[in-house]
């Protein structure tokens, strides 16, 4: 009778016994994934060095679940006691400096050393699409099989600079599991070094010599961020331009004011491919942490960043919760249709607006 029901459906609906066995698989993993998170345990899992409950926590701080919300907070409250105790590295660069191959090869000479490394990498987020490759496990396959190394690519989306909405969160999770040293890889363009440079303690910018990189070295920015300047890919015919570059880059140094942090951002050259200078690298950062910890910028610095982002996240929020209002929905599309007629100014709309959500609130 079983026989004649499973040909049955098979012929009605088209499903061999196979692809019914494949759905009650997936719905008993389901029906797993539904059982309830106990924030306590997966904290103590994280204490302990659980990589997968790990990854599930960072999930759950990346998720717009208020619920999710609210069991990260808990997990992230539970593990700060264990935080604050890595390096924070930031590294950024134009797309082509070859920013995987350095983190992969420099990633991978810490963990020769018998550290923990975290590579938290900021994926682009299309504007148009709004989807991502994630693609920089493929792009590290070596360190992705160290065990000693953690890769989480996340999606940029629609925040600041193109850096991930939690990734302040997600530096405190990864110091808890007891990474030693934690990447952050921005996506190299518009404010994300910005944004990056408000989460690390040392900034590192990789520069390509030959390719007209070395000019932006009189640009004020983002040579005033950078802690340190590596001229990647210095090898072969183009270790005489990378030279050069060097050169350049330490004029250019020169007429930048003296630092709060009585630091003298260095130059150097590497071959990411070739793994050349990259122990050079580790001796500049390792440098800089003793001079800002003896006198005391590095822990000012954390302090301002705190700061920094208790503001940014009272400011999302607010942002957030205003959009999202119904009623501000629904002005706003009267709004903005009053201006494409020119009956009102982007300013009166706003004002407007803004007044709706005060009265509101009272």
């Amino acid at each position: 009778m079983a026989k004649k029901n499973k040909s049955s459906l098979k012929e009605k609906k088209g499903v061999s016994i196979s692809e019914i066995t494949n759905l009650s698989s997936i719905k008993a993993i389901q029906d797993k994934r539904k059982v309830e998170i106990d924030p306590v345990a997966l904290r103590n899992s994280i204490l302990n060095k659980d990589i997968t409950a790990l990854s599930r926590a960072i999930t759950m701080v990346e998720s717009k679940n208020p619920k999710h919300l609210e069991q990260a907070n808990t997990i992230i409250k539970g593990c700060l006691p264990h935080a604050n105790k890595s390096i924070r590295i930031g590294i950024t660069g134009v797309p082509g400096v070859g920013k995987s191959t350095f983190i992969e090869t420099f990633g991978t000479y810490l963990t020769s050393l018998g550290k923990r490394v975290a590579v938290l990498a900021i994926d682009p987020t299309s504007s148009i699409t709004k989807g991502s490759i994630l693609g920089d496990k493929t792009r590290m396959e070596a360190l992705v099989k160290d065990e000693n190394a953690f890769i989480r690519p996340s999606a940029s989306g629609d925040t600041l600079g193109g850096v991930a909405r939690k990734t302040r969160e997600t530096i405190i999770l990864c110091e808890a599991a007891g990474f030693d040293v934690i990447i952050i890889e921005t996506v190299g363009v518009g404010q994300s070094e910005t944004t990056v440079h408000s989460m690390v303690d040392f900034f590192l910018l990789l520069k390509l010599a030959g390719a007209g990189d070395e000019l932006q070295g009189i640009k004020r920015g983002i040579i005033e961020m950078a802690d340190a300047i590596a001229i990647n890919k210095a090898d072969g015919d183009n270790l005489k331009n990378a030279k050069l570059a060097k050169v350049e880059f330490n004029r250019a140094l020169h007429l930048y004011p003296e630092k709060e942090s009585q630091w003298a951002p260095k130059v150097t050259l590497c071959s990411a491919l070739n793994n050349e200078g990259i122990d050079a690298i580790w001796d500049i950062i390792l440098e800089y942490i003793e001079i800002t910890t003896k006198n005391n910028f590095l822990q000012k610095k954390r302090n301002e960043q705190n700061k920094f982002w208790l503001l940014q996240t009272i400011e999302n929020q607010l942002k957030s919760d205003f959009f999202n209002s119904p009623n501000i929905k629904k002005e706003l599309a009267e709004q903005l249709k009053l201006i494409e007629n020119n009956q009102t100014t982007p300013f009166a709309a706003a004002d407007f607006l803004l007044k709706i959500k005060s009265e509101k609130s009272l």
